[in-house]
């Protein structure tokens, strides 16, 4: 896709190594295939050992490697695991790390330079999460055979909750895990292989997710879907389906205004592909819910 216009933002200087490689992908010798299954297995740390160590490890020669990270765009491997080691620090930078490199603009007119900003990473999101993908998370969630189960951290998990409040009134089944993980095992044992497991997790992870995430894909084995950011949360070593999106807009607190669409998205599609269904569900839910306490009878 070309996205040189003008007017356009450059997706391709935010790039994270991981995507350089998904997108190189094609075009990849069976050795150097060998090597970026091996970067993206342990991404990032499977590039941040010596060359030599590398090419033992996935059997293949240290001048294929070389090859391998200039065909990527690297000038070699001492620049490749620079960039892996600037992403590492990227992914754990904090409210106080961002203030140093945040750019307000014009304080008059913040709302509206904010949405601007807000609206280009709506396109960037658009542009990088092909639809094929939505797709096969839409058909997850809307199987009614699935239980569905959804957590984030601690700010996402606003968002775990609004989509399990919406999809509770498409379907049934849905189960949003609360905050305590003493009161986890219940629910992970009423999880089946054919079920799916939703998480949110953005950069500053949180370690409780990924043991998560661990437990379930060694005990449970449901689909688990992970929503995150563009360094990956350590959760996608455990996932089927990785949703990387946007969250950088240039002030001290990342966005998630991306998640919030995206998760819109899922909610309008899953209640549309049976409607006549959902509109049973909404009308009975209505009528429960408005319905009016029994009157005292009088004496």
């Amino acid at each position: 896709m070309d996205m040189s216009g003008a007017g356009q933002p450059d997706f391709a200087a935010t790039m994270t190594a991981r995507e350089t490689i998904r997108r190189a992908s094609a075009n990849l010798t069976a050795s150097e295939r060998k090597i970026a299954n091996a970067v993206l297995a342990d991404y990032p740390f499977g590039a941040l050992q010596t060359i030599q160590e590398l090419a033992e490890r996935t059997g293949v020669s240290a001048p294929s490697i070389t090859r391998f990270v200039s065909k990527i765009g690297f000038a070699g491997y001492q620049e490749f695991q620079r960039q892996l080691i600037s992403e590492l620090r990227e992914s754990r930078s904090s409210p106080l790390q961002l203030k140093a490199t945040e750019k307000l603009g014009s304080g008059s007119a913040f709302l509206a330079d904010y949405a601007r900003r807000a609206s280009e990473r709506m396109r960037e999101m658009s542009a990088s999460v092909p639809q094929e993908q939505f797709d096969h998370i839409l058909a997850l969630l809307a199987d009614p055979a699935r239980a569905v189960f959804v957590l984030g951290g601690r700010v996402s998990d606003s968002i775990a909750g609004f989509l399990s409040v919406h999809l509770k009134q498409i379907r049934g089944k849905v189960h949003h895990l609360p905050p305590n993980p003493e009161h986890w095992p219940d629910l992970l044992l009423a999880m089946r292989r054919q079920d799916v497991l939703i998480l949110f997790d953005f950069r500053r992870y949180q370690r409780d997710l990924e043991t998560l995430a661990d437990i379930v894909a060694r005990e449970r084995r449901p689909s688990v879907v992970l929503i995150t950011d563009k360094w990956m949360s350590p959760i996608a070593r455990h996932s089927d389906h990785i949703v990387a999106l946007p969250i950088e807009i240039e002030t001290a607190w990342d966005t998630l205004v991306c998640a919030l669409a995206f998760i819109e998205a899922l909610i309008v599609k899953v209640s549309e592909l049976d409607w006549s269904s959902t509109k049973k569900r909404l009308e009975a839910w209505d009528r429960l819910r408005l319905m009016p306490p029994p009157s005292e009878e009088k004496e």
